[in-house]
């Protein structure tokens, strides 16, 4: 008997360098019903991001309150998808970040090459496989760049959980899952949905240095240093003081919330070589990097995800980490001379 397409599909997966693979399927969940307890956890996750954009947490991403129910439903994306393939991979490596006074933190997803071409590229390879196994199936890869609400499908998938930071947690990874999916017509196998294991734990919540996780599973994305320091452009208003002193020393993005994870202590390292760190981003000297321009700084973050926060908002996060650094040293930082603003 040939073995179903679903094996082979995961099997495709697993081979081309995926950690993790599961399946999710379509049609959409059905409406909310009168007792939110019986709802489908996916219609609940609509009303979750309905809830998040009406109370303004997405800050000044506004491409986030573009058509909603587009990115609540994969049908709307790839017209006749019936499932979802969610796929992971490891990031985690071994190494610690040197914070002397002096240096940056850079969030440990970007220590190494840009995991949407790294995971991309593979999604692409699966997609072609998949298309020999079954050339009527049509496919849509995204790595965290479409209207896919990428971690409610990885929940569903069986991947892992949503965790109390709104990231997913992996029971065998811990936080160090880079995620992707896609989407195909093809009607596969579904996997069990992942168990949320978080109980009574609240250590992420109390670990965000600005308070940005407002209650569980709900983060204020105006306050988290990820979007602080990423996607808040350096032509918008500036800090307040009580933010600013909150990034401290982190220049992209940050990983307390993820760090504090219990489920992190049997995280493994990654075979993959593309995620392996190099000395500038584990130990990215503030004055070295405030004298770099932008040409200096395209070429040098060319493969980076650091790129993504451009050259003038790297200066303005790294005008704010001196401004820190040198309180806490009890001296006063130099200006940088830049676009940024100043601290």
């Amino acid at each position: 008997m040939p073995e179903p397409l679903t094996a082979l599909i995961k099997q495709a997966a697993r081979e081309l360098g995926f950690d993790v693979v599961g399946i999710s399927r379509l049609p959409p969940p059905p409406e909310p019903t009168p007792d939110r307890t019986a709802a489908h956890p996916l219609t609940q996750c609509r009303e979750r991001l309905q809830e998040w954009l009406r109370r303004g947490f997405q800050a000044s991403m506004n491409w986030m309150t573009r058509d909603p129910e587009r990115r609540a439903d994969p049908a709307l994306v790839l017209p006749g998808c019936r499932s979802i393939i969610s796929v992971g991979m490891n990031y985690y490596t071994d190494q610690r970040a040197d914070e002397r006074p002096g240096n940056g933190r850079i969030a440990r997803y970007a220590w190494g090459l840009d995991y949407h071409k790294i995971l991309g590229d593979r999604l692409t390879q699966l997609s072609e496989r998949i298309t020999t196994l079954a050339p009527d199936g049509r496919h849509r890869a995204y790595v965290d760049t479409g209207p896919v609400m990428e971690k409610a499908w990885a929940q569903q998938a069986g991947l892992g959980w949503i965790g109390k930071h709104s990231n997913l947690v992996s029971p065998e990874f811990g936080s160090w899952l880079l995620l992707g999916e896609l989407l195909t017509t093809l009607e596969l196998d579904p996997d069990e949905a992942g168990t949320d294991l978080c109980g009574s734990c609240t250590l992420c919540i109390q670990a965000c240095p600005t308070g940005a996780i407002t209650e569980p599973y709900v983060v204020d994305a105006g306050r988290c240093i990820s979007y602080l320091t990423i996607e808040l452009r350096s032509s918008e208003p500036t800090l307040s003081d009580e933010l600013r002193r909150g990034v401290g020393n982190r220049i992209f993005g940050c990983d307390d919330c993820l760090d504090i994870c219990p489920y992190n202590h049997q995280a493994t390292p990654t075979s993959e070589p593309g995620f392996q760190p190099t000395t500038l981003t584990t130990s990215p000297s503030l004055r070295g990097l405030m004298d770099m321009n932008e040409a200096a700084f395209a070429a040098t973050f060319k493969h980076s995800p650091v790129r993504r926060a451009k050259h003038a908002g790297l200066q303005r996060n790294i005008s704010w980490a001196l401004a820190n650094d040198a309180k806490a040293a009890g001296h006063r930082a130099p200006t940088p001379s830049s676009t940024a603003d100043s601290p």
